[in-house]
């Protein structure tokens, strides 16, 4: 439905907001490439340099990514994930594992003290999502498997800033697993979570806290660069 025209400012906001909650809400998910100029100046009834304006805005927040010559693509779903992402493109393979193996741990001892039925349902739901994404040999599909999977861990510990926060990183968290598993699937990148699972489901706080605490350092030889001290 096209937008109401306020003044000029007011419009451009009216336009950053939609674009803004086409991302939030998963419509353009992280790498999706967005509507072209004229398709969206069409969708919301607006003129061409408003929504100009209002793309340029969200690629200075880091939302957005202007290719030329190949579209404008999706790098995060909130102007603090975009901070996280571009903060951390750099940032020691082997930080980001700890900094991930913290995180879950401390959320999924809190999954297993908190988690309610349809928590459950959600994780089984998503761990065998998981599983039929690895049978594919497709790379890309299995990150975007396991990092919703890990995402449905951590916010079945009902603890919203931690959620939030993992959320937001959760950019930086698939650029590492991308790297980790590498281009091909392979055994001895496959990690089970299954005990997991079922230490949340059991209520078992401490296993499920080493659990999480351990995976991510099973990675294939060579995996960190020398600055990480391997």
């Amino acid at each position: 439905m096209p937008l109401s025209h306020p003044r000029r400012s007011a419009l451009s906001e009216q336009v950053i907001s939609a674009l803004r909650n086409q991302i939030a809400s998963g419509e353009w998910p992280v790498g999706s490439r967005i509507p072209t100029e004229p398709e969206l100046v069409e969708q919301l009834g607006v003129a061409r340099n408003t929504v100009r304006e209002a793309v340029r805005a969200l690629a200075h927040n880091g939302l957005l990514d202007i290719r030329q010559g190949s579209g404008t693509y999706v790098v995060a779903t909130s102007e603090l994930a975009g901070v996280m992402h571009r903060r951390f493109a750099d940032a020691d393979p082997r930080h980001i594992a700890e900094l991930r193996a913290a995180l879950e741990s401390a959320a999924a001892k809190l999954a297993a003290e908190r988690r309610t039925e349809k928590d459950l349902k959600q994780l089984g739901t998503l761990l065998e999502r998981r599983e039929a994404a690895w049978e594919t040999g497709e790379a890309e599909a299995f990150v975007t498997a396991d990092a919703t999977f890990h995402l449905a861990v951590v916010a079945a510990s009902h603890n919203d800033a931690m959620t939030a926060m993992y959320a937001d990183l959760g950019e930086v968290l698939r650029d590492w697993l991308r790297a980790d598993v590498g281009a091909e699937l392979t055994p001895e990148t496959h990690m089970d979570h299954r005990r997991l699972v079922d230490a949340i489901r059991a209520g078992d706080a401490e296993a499920a806290a080493a659990e999480a605490g351990s995976y991510p350092f099973l990675c294939r030889p060579g995996r960190f660069s020398a600055r990480s001290g391997d």
